[in-house]
């Protein structure tokens, strides 16, 4: 081994957090739509279901 060179390889790494803003939207939208359609499901009971029982 020639002298001055490094006994080990150092690999540099930057790791950055980022926050796909893209895959943010995406999943609000998709729990935005589970919310919407189990209030639509309880609109329907409420309005066609629950007054056949009266």
């Amino acid at each position: 081994m020639p002298r001055g060179t490094p006994d080990h390889e150092y690999e540099e790494r930057h790791i950055e957090k980022k926050e796909d803003k893209s895959h943010v939207a995406s999943t609000f939208i998709k729990y935005f739509a589970y919310v919407l359609i189990f209030f639509g499901f309880l609109w329907f009971l409420v309005q066609y279901v629950f007054p056949m029982f009266q």
